[in-house]
């Protein structure tokens, strides 16, 4: 049975990272992903930050895919991982779809899955999440359509709105979902103006973020919002609706269209609004939450923090578990961005090498350089997909503490 110093489990952002940084100091390191290639979410990632720079992720991963074949890691793309189980005395036995594999220490950089967010119509041929339309569009280079609806305005859906603009594909618009139990938030349009200040600085237009600035005042908002306008707020010439909302998609065979209503300031539809959007695709985008199945297989304790997304593995700063041997980086431990996870998966790689006594003490200062990186890194984000971030990660540190002293 093949054994490894180290396995990691996904070969995205922080797995590489996480890989390459461990592999530097000598660990014998294995990389498994499901997909048929390395490089995770970053496949899909094009965008421009504010300073002009492009961010494009198939290049980003690109770079650490040559750096870790250039150290020898061992990468095994197209195999899905379905058991994890901890070995007497130590280590793990990780059971894939190829074989199964011993390993001193495992990572878990699985990433993020995108929350559902149903209505009626959301089964037909055509509809799709955003994170779908975005790998099919940048990844697998095929037109989702000619002409789309987005249902479901986050920073998540802003962003892949540019994308899918950028491939030459028009968007008529960007609505809520009709509000209910299961959108919650997602229908409210209170809660969406609020989440959306927070990214106006991306705004194409200084009158945008001159006017999300005055926003910034409570009573301003309830103001703005009562007035904004039901034709929306356009942003890359996309009208933005805080007050209209997808009852519907409807179509015979495939999409045809998007039926809306508008809605009043706290999301409730206003009777006699409705009318029909004519579109061949639709997106629905419901947001992330960090994708911990394993870690629940594997018996590591969780808790549910709303800061980080959800439910999420217990850790420290240096990516340890209560587990001895299981680590985690990247969404996983808390949605946050591409940089935020790479620099998460240095910090896991070396505390891997720490724990296996394989870095000198010349080199220990690396891992505690490494924390700070991902606490200046998280600080100079350009995008939040939480704001409380910061209070959600303290959180979980007491919670690590309270956890391994119990």
């Amino acid at each position: 049975m093949p054994m490894t110093d180290l396995l990691i489990i996904g070969a995205g952002p922080a797995g590489l990272a996480a890989a390459i940084a461990s592999a530097e100091q000598g660990i014998a390191v294995t990389v498994i992903d499901e997909f048929v290639k390395p490089g995770g979410r970053l496949l899909g990632q094009l965008h421009q930050e504010p300073s002009g720079q492009w961010w494009n992720g198939i290049e980003q991963a690109e770079r650490q895919y040559d750096r870790a074949k250039s150290l020898g890691i061992d990468i095994r793309c197209g195999v899905s991982v379905y058991n994890l189980e901890r070995l007497t005395p130590g280590g793990w036995r990780v059971s894939t779809t190829a074989e199964a594999i011993d390993a001193d220490n495992v990572l878990l950089a699985t990433g993020a899955a995108e929350t559902a967010c149903p209505i009626p119509g959301w089964t037909l041929p055509g509809v799709m999440s955003i994170g779908a339309a975005q790998v099919m569009t940048n990844v697998q280079r095929v037109r989702v359509g000619k002409r789309g609806v987005i249902i479901g305005i986050n920073i998540l859906s802003v962003a892949i709105m540019r994308e899918l603009q950028l491939a030459g594909i028009e968007l008529d618009r960007m609505v809520l979902p009709a509000k209910n139990p299961v959108t919650l938030d997602a229908g409210d349009p209170q809660q969406i103006m609020d989440a959306m200040l927070r990214v106006a600085h991306l705004a194409p237009s200084a009158l945008l973020r001159f006017g999300s600035g005055l926003l910034k005042n409570p009573f301003m908002r309830s103001l703005g919002l009562r007035f904004y306008p039901a034709s929306g707020v356009k942003m890359w010439g996309v009208p933005i609706q805080l007050r209209m909302a997808a009852v519907e998609i409807f179509g015979r065979d495939q999409v045809e269209g998007v039926r809306l209503t508008q809605v009043s300031p706290t999301g409730e539809p206003i009777a006699g609004t409705e009318h029909d959007v004519a579109c061949d695709f639709a997106c629905i985008a419901g947001g992330l939450y960090p994708l911990a199945e394993l870690a629940a297989v594997a018996g590591c304790p969780f808790a549910y923090v709303p800061e980080l997304g959800g439910h999420v593995p217990i850790h420290n700063e240096r990516m340890q578990t209560p587990l001895a041997g299981l680590y985690v980086a990247g969404n996983i431990t808390g949605i946050e961005s591409a940089k935020v996870a790479i620099a998460q998966g240095t910090v896991a790689g070396l505390s891997v090498a720490a724990d296996l006594g394989r870095l000198t003490a010349s080199t220990e200062t690396s891992l505690l350089q490494a924390i700070r990186h991902v606490e200046q890194t998280r600080s100079q984000a350009t995008i939040q997909f939480h704001p409380l971030i910061g209070q959600g990660r303290r959180k979980m540190a007491a919670l690590y503490e309270q956890q391994i002293t119990s």
